[in-house]
């Protein structure tokens, strides 16, 4: 494994990082700064779903470098029209807005939802109700609307405007809607909060009270989004329709580029100059925008994510049945969540030191997010060295 510096660092310590520094990435793999390989599992949480450098996303980049990086928004950008033309053709959606990540996705998902009750609806109405365990972001706002206090602590006093109910419960949910509710914000699958996947029945109840109370349904897609759960979208699981979703991590392979998505009564709050962003949406980050969405459409990687995640979720019950410290194995498509009876941090530490990398989801889950061109070899490959270090722990409390 590779070595880091222990010199003073220029950064703040916002991150607890792994101690590797990765220097060269090539489809599922990666290399240190000690040539160490690795097998990646994680893809930068789920950014380079494609793989690292991918070629027809690389050569897309290269060919626009040569003409133009950057252009304010007051121009008509054609890169940022046909991205958006990809994106709803491809979904429910009539509307994009594009910004540089997940966070500023749903802040943007934020503001649309309270302008458009204000302004056009003229309700006044500014709540909006998310869900505990959620994750959304690290603005101040999307960190409030994030149903987790570890997230929120030390940044008080927070905005006001949210209302965390209890995610998968139909029942209690109505009770959370009052005369200031404007929307109700969704994660498919409660990724960074343990890999925690919404029931069919709480699904259909989140989207019954919103058109009986007019609220708008934002889904938060940013890692869901562009094929992981084994569909374009994870909505499409669950035979709804948002009126808002949000989507970034895997749009541009590892080039930052965020986008919310809307239905076209929403344009009407969204006029000129209500939002904006300077480098949203600029012709190189739309450039590997189209490569990307063109790929992951054009080549079915939704239908092989589904297929690949069955695939590995099959391999690691095989694996790990009657585990004492395995719970339960939680997947929808290539986005797999692992939960044992105690926190994991050793574990995955661990299974990096056999030259594969996972990455938690909370501290009792181990979870895998692998390129949505991962192999039969690959996954076999990742799932023996878990294997591996979970029977080693077990040996271990056995003696």
């Amino acid at each position: 494994m590779g070595e880091v510096s222990d010199s003073k660092s220029s950064l703040f310590p916002t991150y607890a990082r792994y101690p590797m520094a990765m220097v060269k990435g090539e489809g599922s793999r990666l290399w240190d700064d000690q040539g160490n390989r690795y097998l990646d599992l994680m893809t930068g949480l789920a950014v380079t779903s494609l793989g690292h450098s991918p070629a027809k996303v690389k050569e897309k980049l290269v060919e626009q470098l040569d003409d133009l990086w950057h252009v304010s928004n007051l121009f008509h950008i054609p890169n940022q029209e046909k991205l958006a033309r990809l994106l709803t053709d491809n979904s429910c959606m009539d509307a994009v807005f594009f910004c540089n990540s997940g966070a500023e996705a749903n802040e943007a998902a934020i503001k649309l939802a309270r302008r458009y009750h204000q302004k056009v609806l003229g309700t006044g109405r500014y709540e909006i109700i998310t869900f505990k365990q959620s994750f959304h972001g690290r603005t101040l706002a999307t960190l409030t609307a994030t149903g987790q206090e570890k997230v929120q602590d030390g940044f008080q006093p927070l905005p006001q405007g949210f209302v965390y109910a209890p995610f998968n419960d139909a029942e209690a949910l109505a009770g959370y809607i009052n005369d200031k509710t404007c929307a109700i914000m969704l994660e498919m699958v409660q990724a960074e909060g343990g890999v925690r996947i919404a029931d069919p029945a709480f699904v259909k109840e989140v989207a019954k009270l919103c058109k009986e109370h007019n609220l708008l349904l934002i889904v938060d897609e940013i890692q869901t989004g562009l094929g992981r759960t084994g569909k374009l979208f994870a909505y499409e699981h669950y035979g709804i329709e948002p009126d808002i979703i949000t989507l970034a991590k895997a749009l541009g392979s590892g080039f930052p580029i965020g986008a919310m998505l809307g239905k076209e009564k929403l344009t009407e709050a969204f006029t000129a100059g209500s939002h904006g962003s300077t480098f949203g949406g600029t012709p190189i980050a739309t450039a590997a925008g189209i490569a990307t969405v063109e790929i992951i459409v054009g080549d079915k990687l939704s239908d092989r994510a589904a297929e690949m995640g069955q695939y590995a979720v099959e391999k690691l019950k095989a694996k790990l049945e009657g585990h004492p410290m395995v719970k339960e194995i939680r997947a929808m498509g290539l986005l797999i969540g692992i939960e044992c009876t105690r926190p994991v941090a050793d574990l995955i530490a661990e299974i990096h030191g056999h030259g594969v990398l996972v990455v938690s989801a909370g501290p009792e889950v181990i979870r895998l997010l692998p390129s949505l061109l991962v192999t039969h070899e690959e996954l076999d490959e990742g799932i023996e060295v878990i294997g591996k270090v979970l029977a080693g722990h077990t040996m271990a409390v056995n003696e």
